[in-house]
C-alpha cells in the first residue's frame, strides 16, 4: 500500500511539470509503451492470460485487457484456448513500429530547434 501511495505522490509531482500542450502526446506515448511491453512479453511467454500477463508486467489486469484487446484488433495476437498468442503479423509490425517512432523522432528534432 505504501509502494502504491508513493506511486501515485511520484505520478502527482510528475505532471505538475508537464504542459498542457504536451499531455495528450504523452499519454499516447505511454499507452503505445504499455502495449508493446505486453506484446513482448507474451511473445517471450506464450500462451498466456490476463492474470499471468498482468503479474509480468506489473500493469494491473484492466489495462493487460485494453492492451490485449487492441493487439487483437490489429492482428497481433489471437486467443487460444490456454491463452493468448502471437501472429506472425509481429515481426512485420514491430519494423512499422520501428520507422514511425525514428518518424516522429526526427519531427521532434526538428521542433525542438524551432524552439531554441
Amino acid at each position: 500500500m505504501l509502494t502504491r501511495n508513493l506511486e501515485v505522490l511520484k505520478m502527482k509531482n510528475e505532471k505538475k511539470e508537464r504542459c498542457v500542450l504536451t499531455s495528450v502526446i504523452e499519454h499516447e506515448l505511454e499507452i503505445l509503451k504499455r502495449h508493446v511491453h505486453v506484446l513482448k512479453t507474451l511473445k517471450d511467454n506464450q500462451p498466456m492470460g490476463i492474470i499471468k500477463l498482468s503479474e509480468l508486467t506489473k500493469y494491473p489486469q484492466h489495462m493487460v485487457r485494453y492492451s490485449l484487446r487492441v493487439l487483437e484488433q490489429d492482428g497481433l495476437i489471437e486467443p487460444s484456448p490456454q491463452g493468448a498468442v502471437t501472429t506472425d503479423e509481429v515481426a512485420k509490425t514491430m519494423g512499422i513500429l520501428k520507422k514511425t517512432l525514428n518518424d516522429i523522432s526526427k519531427t521532434a528534432e526538428d521542433f525542438i530547434k524551432k524552439l531554441e
